[in-house]
């Protein structure tokens, strides 16, 4: 279908009174006029005015094409030259996980240890009713090699039991009260040595730094949230995306709460909190290989509703660099034999990823560290070549080190690129734990971009690192395109200095592209008639404002089905 243009007005109602199913109506519900909409829509980059019926766009265009479909019923909104685009779509967090921590005590993961210990005093002395302390947010690379320690949070906090998970959730930071409770002493052998295990001093003790599955076990066997505060926090954590412009999320694993899904969405949607699309996924785990995939094909025929189906296969691959536990080429600073740990090998994961292929699955890959990355190209490699007519659509996420040879694979392979232009900022405590050269290494956004790769962008809320400004994609914009911490034009620059990105492609990454990799690509992520109308207002236009400015701009409504969810305050 030829799309409605402002020079050809006829042509325009005629396209415009006709839905892409073919049914006629009266008026428009909805219009926009006297916007600077930037639809994503290559025929047509920018319109001034889109019209909605129903859930649906029905019109894009000028002005006067959008008024002709008004009636005494239709809604107008004049916006005054304000931006207008598709609604933001996250493509990597954790919506119910996140709800789980969103009212927890949020530590400021840029801060010092010395803050982070006055934060947990505060906490502990402001809350006298609460068993256990429980909070996220510090970021291990921080402590130094050692990490965090148990001493330090008795000195404050003796009496009662302290847990508090790390920025990335690969970690947590125990006190002796916690550690007595989940009988972690000198005898208890570690899960995964050198990947799940528990840092311990030079006489084998616990030192209270749990990396990887002993954190995340340890915040299950203290029963650190219930599915009431799991409810509430995640509409509370939609409500937050909403008033950042974003529609869709996808559900990179809801870890302690995925026995609870379907039962936590259907109340969800029940209560009318459920104003984002959610794609999710069935997260692999490491004693289920074989049963990986069809587990997700149960989850996707199960766990379905009107705006959520949980229907990708999430592999993680690794760890995180902080962690040292990342899969690299090299030992890791300081750890002569410590290249970091591979949660599966490159036969198990080929296994996972081919039979993906033959169910048409997607696939969500966590790889981090540049052994990782390769290990999951060569998976994808070999299910491509083996199944070459399945839909499987497949994503690295993270890809914060990567080799020279393994860029060009992404776009040979269409694999998407998926990252947090957040964590592209100087990171001076993490360059301490690899090589100068894997350090000029981290975030090939642009080199991915210049050779062909498909790029999305999200969050990875609540493990963003930012509590929940994380989320805001307007900031993670501003800092994709300066590699600094937002607002800071003097702040150390991430090198190199040439990865830093474009708005065009900050944009792309979190519309169109990002809805490609959801596979919503026929539904959301454009202005274009016939998709559903998720969108969104913005108070200046991104392409105009200074580039250490962009993160002031502001979201003054959010619409899902044409359902206004979030308006901003006069």
């Amino acid at each position: 279908m030829e799309k409605p243009h402002s020079n050809n007005l006829a042509l325009a109602l005629c396209l415009a009174l006709t839905t892409a199913t073919g049914t006629a109506y009266a008026e428009a519900d909805l219009v926009f006029l006297n916007a600077r909409a930037y639809t994503l829509d290559a025929e047509q980059p920018w319109a001034e005015a889109v019209a909605v019926e129903n859930d649906r766009i029905v019109y894009v265009g000028d002005n006067a094409g959008a008024i002709a479909l008004s009636g005494s019923e239709t809604k107008r909104h004049d916006l005054n030259g304000k931006m207008l685009l598709p609604g933001f779509i996250d493509a990597h967090m954790h919506p119910l996980l996140g709800g789980a921590y969103a009212k927890a005590l949020s530590l400021e993961t840029s801060g010092t240890v010395e803050q982070w210990i006055s934060a947990v005093d505060q906490y502990a002395r402001a809350h006298p009713e609460k068993e256990l302390l429980f909070g996220y947010g510090f970021k291990a690379t921080t402590f130094g090699v050692k990490g965090p320690t148990k001493a330090q949070l008795d000195a404050i906090v003796p009496n009662r039991p302290v847990l508090i998970m790390d920025e990335g959730f690969h970690g947590a930071w125990a006190n002796s009260q916690a550690l007595k409770l989940l009988g972690i002493n000198k005898d208890t052998p570690d899960p995964v040595p050198g990947f799940s295990y528990y840092k311990r001093d030079e006489h084998g003790v616990p030192t209270g730094y749990l990396l990887e599955d002993t954190a995340n076990n340890a915040m299950e066997k203290l029963e650190a949230v219930s599915l009431e505060v799991i409810i509430d926090g995640t509409a509370y954590v939609i409500d937050e995306l909403n008033s950042y412009g974003v529609t869709s999320v996808f559900d990179a694993g809801a870890s302690s709460v995925a026995d609870h899904i379907g039962e936590l969405l259907n109340q969800l949607e029940n209560n009318g909190d459920l104003s984002v699309r959610i794609v999710g996924s069935h997260f692999a785990e490491a004693d289920d290989i074989a049963g990986a995939v069809e587990a997700a094909v149960e989850q996707g025929e199960r766990v379905k509703g009107s705006r959520y189906h949980y229907r990708m296969l999430k592999i993680m691959l690794d760890g995180t660099v902080e962690g040292r536990t990342a899969a690299m080429f090299e030992d890791y600073q300081g750890e002569p034999g410590n290249q970091g740990e591979l949660v599966f090998t490159q036969a198990q994961t080929d296994l996972m990823v081919t039979e993906s292929a033959t169910k048409n699955i997607d696939v969500h890959i966590h790889g981090l560290g540049e052994r990782a990355v390769h290990v999951g190209l060569n998976a994808i490699e070999k299910a491509r070549k083996a199944h070459p007519k399945s839909e499987s659509r497949y994503t690295i996420c993270h890809v914060q080190v990567i080799t020279d040879e393994d860029i060009p694979r992404f776009a040979e392979l269409d694999v998407m690129v998926q990252s947090t232009p957040l964590w592209a900022s100087y990171d001076e405590y993490g360059k301490a734990f690899v090589s100068d050269d894997q350090f000029s290494r981290f975030w090939r956004f642009k080199s991915l971009e210049n050779a062909g790769a498909r790029l999305t962008w999200g969050s990875d809320f609540p493990a963003s690192g930012a509590g929940t400004l994380g989320m805001s994609p307007i900031v993670q914009m501003e800092m994709g395109i300066t590699r600094q911490e937002f607002g800071q034009a003097e702040a150390p620059l991430q090198p190199p200095i040439t990865e830093r990105l474009d708005m065009k492609a900050m944009i792309r990454g979190y519309t169109i592209d990002a809805a490609y990799q959801l596979h919503m690509e026929d539904d959301v992520g454009s202005l274009e008639v016939g998709k559903k109308a998720d969108l969104i207002v913005l108070d200046k236009n991104l392409f105009e404002v200074p580039t250490y400015e962009i993160h002031t701009v502001n979201v003054n409504s959010t619409f899902i089905d044409g359902e206004e969810v979030y308006s901003a305050a006069p």
